[in-house]
């Protein structure tokens, strides 16, 4: 590889974890303030349970509107180009946040409240729907195909920065605010710091150019006329088994990134300060693993990494269910049970992810094919996954060990999923042939 190749894919790598990170925050930190701070100013109730569903109801319609954003800059990634797409969906992204910080509370307007946090919302879930395809995309075609799966791992950083971040400042704003303080206006400064970091972002993105694998496919006239249905019609069963490899991804960030604060804060009585601290020190040890795990699926191949990851991670959750239950009030007790499960196991799934969905298309419809697959599965995998943690946890009498078993039935469909990926020819090795338009 050149030196201009070297800096041309080290450019493109800044740009798409730079990017991620700036989308991930912003959807992420609805999820983090949706159980401590939504479900009191926006949906407020006699019974907290049904106030804390109802806020992580529209923490779901965010997954429901992925494959929706996912569909529709799919299409246009796999026909113009993944670099413009990706310019429009930062500033969708990031201007619904900062409107988010806006949003009057409900007892200042009313039921006008949630129905505009729900809007917002919606625009969130478009904009990170076409997000993390088109910025996987640019690492991954970018990168000597020896190395793929290392390269495409690095967006997926921004997973655990924007995680990082998201409860890191809102930790710090607990921490230096009295309740009523942070309740009053303190969480709103967490979502109007998204406008200087979409300001960032859009810079570093217009200096990057458009892939060579893409290129390759507009020079041949290769593009497709309706991308979707030839992924249908060529790829089914890569559809299917890509979906089902996603379900522990889903399930297993979503019970350890944003229930566990709930369960924390609300049944273990930790503070939400010592527990949003330990998600965010989970996700800086992520940033260390995603990469490894991601180069060790160049050498090991990617779907056994991702089958046995699969399995490991999901047994993880009893130990660490236990483990917290247990703490006696411990935070460095509660810390170790997120962040080794969390911090350091779930990498063994994220880290290959990306790679592995991309594998399962060739470049005319893989924008299309990885974005769908990962996101019409976030409805059932990510965006559910809070209030049937919830609901289980009621009808458990408080104990989580029906959510362990709900955490383990998503382990084990992903590992058989990922097994069969491992067994099949990867599409993305094909040549890319011209097609009629």
């Amino acid at each position: 590889m050149s030196t201009s190749d070297e800096k041309a894919i080290r450019r493109v790598v800044v740009s798409a974890l730079v990017g991620a990170t700036i989308e991930w925050y912003d959807f992420f930190l609805y999820g983090v303030v949706a159980g401590i701070v939504f479900n009191k100013l926006y949906f407020p109730g006699s019974d907290p349970v049904v106030s804390t569903l109802l806020a992580y109801t529209t923490f779901a319609v965010g997954f429901v509107t992925r494959p929706l954003g996912g569909v529709i800059f799919g299409h246009f990634g796999d026909k113009i180009g993944r670099k413009s797409m990706l310019i429009i969906t930062l500033m969708i992204m990031g201007v619904a946040t900062f409107l988010i910080g806006l949003v009057p509370t409900y007892a200042q307007i009313g039921i006008a409240a949630p129905l505009l946090l729900l809007l917002l919302r919606v625009a969130q879930g478009i904009g990170l729907g076409g997000e993390w395809g088109g910025a996987v995309l640019m690492a991954y075609e970018y990168a000597p195909k020896g190395k793929r799966g290392f390269y495409a791992s690095l967006p997926q950083i921004g997973l655990a920065i924007g995680l990082c971040l998201a409860s890191g400042v809102v930790a710090l704003l607990s921490w230096l605010l009295t309740d009523e303080q942070f309740l009053a206006w303190g969480w709103r400064i967490a979502f109007l710091i998204s406008g200087v970091m979409v300001g960032v972002g859009m810079y570093i993105r217009l200096h990057v150019q458009e892939t060579p694998e893409f290129a390759a496919v507009k020079a041949r006239n290769a593009e497709l006329r309706i991308p979707f249905m030839d992924m249908l019609r060529r790829y089914p069963g890569n559809v299917l088994k890509g979906m089902g490899a996603r379900y522990i991804d889903g399930v297993f960030f979503n019970i350890f990134g944003v229930f566990s604060i709930n369960y924390l804060t609300g049944t273990l009585k930790i503070s939400r300060t010592d527990a949003l601290l330990g998600v965010m020190a989970a996700a800086v040890v992520m940033i260390f693993f995603i990469p490894f795990f991601g180069r060790l699926s160049d050498r090991m191949g990617r779907g056994k990494v991702y089958m046995w990851g699969s399995l490991v991670t999901a047994v993880s959750a009893f130990p660490g269910f236990w483990l917290m239950t247990h703490s006696g009030g411990s935070v460095l007790l509660v810390w170790l049970a997120i962040i080794i499960p969390f911090g350091i196991l779930y990498a063994s799934v994220y880290g290959p992810e990306a790679a592995l969905f991309c594998d399962l298309f060739d470049a005319k419809v893989r924008y299309t094919g990885i974005s769908f697959v990962y996101q019409f599965s976030g409805i059932f995998a990510s965006g559910i996954t809070p209030i049937v943690a919830t609901a289980l946890l009621k009808s458990g009498g408080g104990q989580p060990w029906q959510i362990c078993m709900y955490v383990l039935f998503a382990g084990v469909v992903s590992a058989a999923c990922a097994w069969m990926i491992g067994r099949s020819a990867s599409p993305a090795d094909a040549p890319v042939a011209v097609a009629s338009r």
